[in-house]
């Protein structure tokens, strides 16, 4: 069975290059990464070699729309269906030895991961809007491929994420772009295993409608961040639609400083349980982190919250079991307030008061640094924050909502604790 797809020059490299074990196509809006990646996956389906491929996004129920759609379309396109079986409420096709099956990283928004490691036998991984995955959910399944069957791949389509996201930081220097905050991703010198396809609208604009154009054109005044990170493909110093700022870093608590609250967000994997420390100082709150991963269990995080000290925590109330838990354990645990508008007032609450994050608490403060709102697909925020960076600010701002109007009630920390002069 043959197929005549066009792929504009950029994109050959997916199919004429050999040596990579991920293939990064990453740029602005418009480029076609989805087409291309679709027709190399369907080019797989295909071919002589060995392919048992897996498509997948963060949420398994996103990928009808997005991959498995562009899959059915290649197919259709080309006329080719009867070469295939196809199985459609389970998001499976197959030709042959080769086939390709839906795999979401989670079942659903806020659920516990899919059983990664069941891909094993797998080679071939489509991954869609790959930013929206976290680091340690890719490792997982990264370590989980270990066929000898055939080489293994892995496509990873997204649009340029900001500065500090774990794909730029494994992969890419950034270079100056000549945009203020906005920088060129450029593959690292030492990378060997790891193809680069970058792009714009412009390698693709044969095929975009007039309109389409002079919308992207528009973003540049209406919102240029919008436009030189997702029209332009510009990797940004700062997240759109930041919903905290003004926060400092500080090199230790003051003397001075008193424990009022512990926050915590519990979690297992791919979602990470936050324990955060609250420190009342002059008029101010410092964020201390205590304890911050996947697959923590309730007995260590009370471990680690009774070694550092003595104050109510505040956990989220939609686990009561994990509450419950550790109340044997001997923590003083309060289930944060929940109900309609909950998480506005969180994030007001919050917003309102001055904030530092001592310079040990990583994952705290890039949490800050990447919690959004949602935005749909112009830009437009939609009134909710992005889950992927919640977790440290939940457990931020569960026990800083709980102390409005409450400063009076203070708690020491059981033991003395050493400190050091601070640099703000």
């Amino acid at each position: 069975m043959r197929v005549n797809f066009e792929v504009h020059q950029s994109h050959v490299p997916l199919w004429e290059n050999k040596d990579w074990r991920y293939a990064v196509v990453m740029g602005g809006r418009g480029n076609g990464r989805s087409g291309t990646s679709s027709r190399y996956a369907v080019s797989q389906l295909l071919s002589n070699e060995y392919t048992r491929g897996a498509i997948m996004r963060a949420v398994h129920g996103d990928i009808r729309a997005s991959c498995w759609g562009e899959i059915i379309d290649r197919i259709t396109e080309q006329g080719i269906q009867e070469g295939f079986r196809v199985t459609d409420n389970e998001m499976y096709i197959e030709r042959g030895q080769n086939s390709l099956r839906a795999h979401g990283f989670k079942a659903s928004s806020g659920s516990l991961t899919a059983r990664l490691k069941s891909l094993a036998g797998y080679n071939f991984v489509w991954i869609e809007e790959a930013e929206e995955i976290g680091e340690a959910e890719f490792r997982t399944l990264d370590d989980s491929l270990r066929t000898v069957k055939g080489r293994i791949r892995i496509v990873l389509s997204l649009n340029t994420p900001t500065k500090n996201h774990w794909i730029l930081k494994k992969w890419f220097d950034l270079e100056p772009s000549g945009i203020d905050r906005f920088y060129i991703p450029k593959l690292k010198a030492e990378t060997k295993d790891v193809l680069y396809i970058n792009g714009t609208w412009r390698e693709n604009q044969p095929h975009l409608d007039e309109h389409t154009l002079d919308r992207y054109m528009a973003y540049k005044n209406t919102n240029p961040a919008y436009y030189w990170q997702v029209i332009e493909g510009l990797s940004p110093d700062e997240k759109r639609g930041k919903i905290f700022t003004g926060w400092q870093q500080i090199d230790a608590i003051p003397q001075e400083a008193r424990l009022m609250r512990f926050g915590e967000d519990f979690g297992w994997f791919p979602d990470p349980a936050c324990v955060v420390a609250i420190w009342y100082w002059n008029g101010s709150y410092i964020l201390d982190e205590v304890a911050y991963g996947t697959e923590l269990t309730n007995e260590y995080l009370a471990g680690e919250i009774k070694k550092y000290g003595n104050a109510i925590t505040i956990a989220d109330s939609a686990e009561p079991k994990s509450i419950a838990e550790q109340r044997k354990y001997g923590i003083i645990v309060q289930g944060a307030e929940k109900g309609k508008d909950s998480v506005s007032f969180r994030i007001k609450v919050a917003s309102q008061k001055k904030i530092y994050v001592t310079r040990k608490s990583s994952n705290v403060w890039t949490s800050y640094e990447n919690y959004a709102w949602k935005e749909d697909k112009d830009g437009n925020p939609k009134g909710e924050p992005d889950h992927t960076w919640s977790h440290a600010m939940d457990a931020v701002t569960y026990p800083i909502a709980s102390l409005h109007n409450k400063t009076q009630d203070i708690i020491r920390p059981q033991a003395p604790r050493e400190r050091r002069n601070i640099a703000v």
